[in-house]
């Protein structure tokens, strides 16, 4: 890995750590760059999740203010996401490559489209606010099937659990994302975890995006949520298009 290598993986993973703690689309970003440095996709695909978790307890960390009286909720999600993170994990493992590499563009386009999406996904959410009714169950299962999507391909599961959070819990967005924090962080540990002992993990790569996340996930607390939204969606969604064109070529 030359300097600029490290560099670029580095900055990468900064811009990660900042946007899944404001957003949830992190993976667009680190995922995009591992490929253009020639990694494979399975192996950086791994990577990135297992590099993603530090930034994940950072993030987890910047928004403690806002966790404060979620326990109940907090506790049942991490069960699911941790069960989905896993079953994810299988199914990264146990399908071949080249399922991964037909199945991924897709959930980038995805991604990339939710990413565009979200301010009038965020007017829809506060419409639904108004109403004071909690669907637990529903929402735990919700939970379960996004930790699988992120266990499996982790781009953009914060977008689609903060959908799940904001249509079927009543509360604030500020604090269904730090839930939402503390989930997708449990989805990418139990799903590292894993991917620790049984896959091919780039040390190099994941330790990169580890200090980058971390950094980010501080700067996404703290001083994220000044950034213009429009700039940080503009950034995924040209990294994302990136990835999905060398995908293709490749």
């Amino acid at each position: 890995m030359s300097p600029w290598e490290a560099a670029g993986i580095l900055a990468a993973g900064i811009g990660a750590g900042t946007i899944n703690t404001i957003v949830g689309s992190g993976s667009l970003i680190t995922f995009p760059t591992l490929l253009a440095f020639g990694y494979p996709p399975v192996v950086a695909n791994v990577s990135n999740s297992v590099g993603l978790v530090p930034g994940g307890v950072s993030g987890a960390i910047g928004y403690r203010r806002e966790l404060k009286g979620q326990g109940s909720r907090v506790v049942k999600m991490c069960v699911v996401s941790a069960l989905g993170g896993v079953a994810g994990g299988l199914l990264l493992l146990l399908l071949p490559d080249s399922a991964f590499s037909a199945i991924v563009p897709v959930l980038i386009l995805l991604g990339i489209v939710l990413v565009i999406f979200q301010p009038k996904l965020n007017g829809w959410l506060a419409k639904r606010r108004e109403s004071n009714h909690d669907h637990v169950v529903a929402m735990l299962v919700a939970t379960f099937f996004c930790s699988v999507y992120g266990g499996y391909f982790g781009a953009a599961q914060g977008v689609i659990m903060m959908g799940v959070l904001g249509t079927l819990i009543h509360d604030h967005l500020q604090r269904l994302n730090a839930a939402k924090n503390v989930s997708t962080t449990v989805v990418n540990l139990s799903a590292a975890l894993l991917f620790v002992f049984v896959a091919e993990v780039s040390w190099a790569a994941a330790g990169l995006i580890a200090v980058g996340s971390v950094i980010g996930g501080q700067l996404g607390a703290r001083v994220g949520r000044r950034l213009p939204p429009l700039v940080l969606r503009i950034v995924i969604v040209a990294v994302g298009l990136a990835a999905i064109v060398k995908l293709l070529l490749d």
